[in-house]
């Protein structure tokens, strides 16, 4: 715990099973958190009176563990939501050594519940057979819950598609009565949001409501007592994505962090006059909060010399001012020590006349005149961007400090450069973003910054699949590192936790129904094309991107006689997640670049990685604490 201006951290709890999900009672007599075994945790409470030294107390009992909870206004009740049963047997059969996983398999639905402070009493609230209660908040009047309610179907509740085949709902505590707020299968919605006066309520969703889209998101507002009202879509004239951050004391104003070309600034949405005014304009990246207990305003920043670090400000009217910003951390200042490239927005035109934007990292030490390697590191999404922050993705400043020019280029199907640019790409999944890359490492070439005898590029997700198209459209890299890649839109459409993203983007065919336009898609129809030695990295159990999409190009490679590795990684994530076979892979990956790119060093050794553990004492730690 430490203070929100300042001041050293002091531990308050020490729990085996560790805390999660803790906050403060709006009254400031209670501290609540959430601790136990998975699947059957509990919620706590201490009086803040005394948390140095008084013992925690249970308040919830139910066999099915708490998975989310908050406080009423006045600190009198927490509510929060369990499923409706605890499936035992199955932590069991685990822990005993059965560890098939049954792809979908039937879970319980969730019900939102209540706890009195006082009298510690647990009361149901709201029961579906039809949904699963999930994301809900309490308005500030404490009159209102709104939720989620999910799919009770087994087949649309798995991570990706829980919030897809989802609509929002309105609980009336008073009455019990329950409102369904949105009637759209298929679109996914954010959780619905309150106005501090208690008048309106809103939720952010895609412009296009009718279909699934990729299309930007817009706010819908309308007042709470409207029960079965119209929402009122605000933000149509803003060409970027809006979000229900927080509202303004008044309920006038809603802000929302949103990003523009290479930056994330802080926006302001006027509820009355639907109108959307920039309220930062810094060369970085920002996200900007209020804390609703204590009223604070936080601002996370970071750009391309500064590490995330956390600043507060006396109002939101401030957030533009620099000087009135006071930083609460400064958990890296090893940095300003260690040289890094300069970071900058670049921008080009691309072969049908659009301008397209990215990143550029110089090498540390550039010199005008020089020409370097280049690595072109794509980022994932594809609707996501690289933007002025600290982050050097895919180890960009390493890259840097080797003497390597970096372009990070946000192609066409990347958000911050409007609607259109997100989704050009519909229908034609490579195709644009193809040019728009290509054409940037031109640009660098026809700059005199690139030597464009010496390039490589590296992806992951989105980025693998970008690094496969490049892999069978172009020998004009001298390597290639493919990131959980999908090489058959065809396949992978059953194999992946993700469809109708898929089948949107690749032109909204049903797959069983237009095999063909799947086909032409996908990398693996021309891979006979590939003749770039390239490296292939993936999770062994992948859900997003699975691993026999990276087998298959793997396979395709050798039969083809095209230089290839294949390392699979042990873990069931889309990310790697082990730090050390994180460091694998970026080493690894470095080597593969400097031997086929620079021509310099072997493609990798074991030894790379190992002299990086520390030296063994006497008593050493576990692996688990190095």
């Amino acid at each position: 715990m430490m203070r929100h201006d300042g001041g050293e951290a002091r531990k308050i709890t020490d729990t085996k099973d560790g805390v999660t999900g803790f906050d403060f009672s709006p009254d400031g007599v209670w501290l609540v958190y959430r601790s136990g075994d998975a699947g059957q945790q509990q919620l706590f409470r201490m009086p803040v009176t005394a948390l140095s030294v008084g013992q925690p107390e249970q308040i919830t009992s139910g066999e099915a563990g708490v998975e989310e909870w908050s406080w009423s206004p006045d600190g009198s009740t927490v509510y929060f939501v369990r499923p409706d049963a605890y499936d035992g047997a199955d932590y069991r059969r685990r822990d005993a050594g059965f560890t098939v996983d049954v792809r979908n398999q039937v879970t319980a639905l969730s019900s939102l519940w209540e706890v009195s402070m006082g009298e510690g009493e647990e009361r149901i609230l709201e029961q579906s057979d039809d949904y699963s209660v999930d994301n809900f908040n309490v308005s500030d009047d404490g009159l209102w819950i709104s939720f989620t309610g999910g799919s009770g179907e087994r087949y649309e509740r798995n991570i990706t598609a829980s919030r897809l085949y989802a609509d929002q709902y309105l609980l009336e505590l008073s009455s019990g009565h329950v409102e369904r707020l949105t009637h759209n299968y298929e679109v996914g919605e954010s959780s619905t949001q309150f106005s501090p006066d208690g008048n309106w309520i809103a939720f952010s969703a895609p412009d296009e409501m009718d279909r699934y889209s990729m299309t930007e998101n817009r706010i819908y507002i309308r007042e709470i007592s409207d029960r079965g009202g119209e929402f009122r879509k605000l933000g149509s004239g803003f060409d970027q994505s809006l979000s229900v951050g927080f509202w303004s004391e008044d309920s006038r104003t809603i802000y929302f962090n949103a990003g523009v070309t290479v930056t994330q600034q802080l926006w302001a949405l006027d509820i009355e006059q639907d109108e959307v005014h920039q309220i930062t304009a810094e060369r970085a990246s920002l996200s900007v909060a209020r804390d609703e207990s204590s009223g604070a305003i936080l601002i996370n920043y970071q750009d391309p010399v500064t590490p995330p670090t956390v600043f507060t400000v006396d109002g939101i009217e401030n957030v533009d001012d620099r000087d009135r910003w006071v930083q609460l951390v400064d958990v890296n200042p090893q940095m300003s020590e260690i040289a890094l490239g300069r970071e900058v927005e670049v921008n080009w035109t691309s072969t049908d006349g659009r301008t397209v934007g990215g990143v550029l990292v110089y090498p540390v030490g550039y010199e005008e005149g020089t020409r370097y390697p280049l690595i072109v590191a794509i980022h994932g999404g594809p609707a996501s961007a690289d933007v002025l922050r600290f982050n050097g993705g895919y180890g960009a400043q390493v890259y840097a400090g080797a003497g390597y020019a970096i372009l990070k280029p946000n192609y066409r199907g990347s958000r911050n450069y409007g609607n259109a640019h997100r989704t050009d790409i519909v229908g034609d999944y490579f195709t644009l973003g193809y040019d728009d890359i290509m054409t940037g490492v031109d640009y660098l070439i026809e700059e005199g910054i690139v030597d464009g005898d010496r390039m490589g590029a590296l992806g992951w997700s989105a980025g693998g699949h970008w690094s496969n198209w490049i892999l069978t459209q172009t020998d004009r890299f001298k390597a290639i590192s493919s990131g959980a890649g999908t090489m058959n839109w065809i396949s992978m459409y059953a194999q992946s936790d993700v469809q109708r993203n898929r089948q949107f983007y690749v032109g909204d065919g049903f797959l069983y129904e237009d095999f063909d336009t799947y086909f032409d898609q996908s990398p693996l129809k021309y891979i006979t094309n590939a003749k770039t030695p390239t490296m292939i990295h993936v999770v062994e159990g992948d859900p997003r991107v699975p691993s026999p999409q990276s087998v298959e190009l793997h396979m395709a490679l050798k039969k083809l006689d095209v230089p290839t590795e294949l390392f699979m990684y042990p873990g069931r994530s889309h990310g790697i997640p082990n730090p050390r076979n994180r460091l694998v892979k970026s080493v690894s990956e470095m080597a593969w670049m400097d031997h086929y790119v620079r021509g310099i060093g072997d493609k990798f050794e074991w030894e790379q990685v190992l002299e990086t553990l520390e030296t063994e004492a006497e008593d050493p730690r576990p692996v688990s604490d190095q």
